[in-house]
């Protein structure tokens, strides 16, 4: 019998995996798996859990928000290579940009099962500094909504609230002065907004073409959004980010590199997977190629 250690936040979303727990486990038993559940208690101890008590387990299964997915993450790349069990996952966050990645089942039993008994595969893994990030590094506009967004606010309104949150703060578009180096060379400019991400979604919405964005090629993707300069640049970009369509006449620049160097005169702060995730005037971030193993739908 496979051992299964499910870490799952339990006010995730509106808390829906209270309700749905039992079928849950009762997925993983009939998948042939002996399940030691545990209920995160604090930011941070899905990290914690991971990093302990994984090694005592066949695989990981996890359930919540991305931020939680984050956590386990992060918490198996402290372990040596060889002791990280394969990672299902089971979205019950407000957004859940990572998992339209994996092309999972709709319901939780359904997921259950498949994260219990799917084929795993590697997927890249961000670094910014000493710091992991299984699917976006950001910084600027709106980047700060996740995590200054109350859990009870974004339970009630859902994904509404970013957007509520994020409207506020339009009357303040600040720009960075950047210089960004990657694989094929160097940009220079004025910068709102930019994400270096391993994913199809940012937010619901934002990012490269699903079709340019391959999870274990040792790549990713940069988006960078210019400080508009007048009201039809603004227009042009927010076309430009809608259709995504990235080039220097709509202000929106987007590429692959195995990794960046991004130096600013100022700290610009930085979110990983949502999270708050320090303030740097100079970083390098890089892809980490194919460290964790996550279970894909079909």
């Amino acid at each position: 019998m496979k051992k299964l250690l499910f870490i799952y936040n339990p006010h995730a979303g509106r808390g829906q995996i209270r309700g749905k727990l039992a079928e849950i486990l009762n997925a993983f038993t009939r998948a042939g798996c002996l399940c030691t559940a545990y209920p995160t208690q604090a930011p941070g101890d899905a990290a914690r859990a991971a990093r302990e008590l994984a090694p005592g387990f066949d695989r990981v299964a996890c359930c919540g928000g991305d931020g939680t997915l984050h956590e386990v993450v992060e918490g198996l790349m402290e372990l040596p290579e060889g002791s990280r069990p394969p990672v299902g996952y089971l979205p019950a966050g407000t957004t859940n940009d990572y998992a339209r990645n994996l092309k999972l089942p709709k319901g939780m039993e359904e997921m259950a099962a498949l994260a219990a008994s799917g084929e795993p595969r590697p997927v890249d893994i961000g670094r910014l500094g000493e710091k992991w990030f299984i699917y976006v590094a950001a910084f600027g506009l709106f980047t700060d909504v996740a995590y200054n967004t109350p859990q009870s606010f974004k339970n009630t309104f859902g994904h509404l609230a970013y957007v509520m949150k994020g409207a506020s703060e339009l009357g303040n578009l600040k720009g960075y002065s950047l210089r960004v180096e990657h694989d094929e060379g160097v940009l220079e400019g004025e910068y709102l907004y930019g994400m270096v991400s391993n994913t199809v979604s940012v937010g619901g919405v934002l990012g490269l073409p699903s079709d340019e964005v391959v999870l274990d090629d040792g790549l990713l993707e940069l988006v960078l959004v210019e400080r508009p300069r007048s009201v039809a640049q603004l227009n042009a970009t927010i076309l430009a980010l809608a259709k995504q369509e990235y080039n220097a006449e709509s202000g929106v620049v987007g590429l692959h590199s195995s990794r960046f160097r991004i130096a600013c005169a100022e700290k610009v702060p930085f979110t990983l997977d949502g999270e708050f995730g320090g303030e740097y005037a100079e970083t390098e971030i890089a892809a980490v190629n194919t460290p964790v193993r996550i279970v894909y739908g079909k």
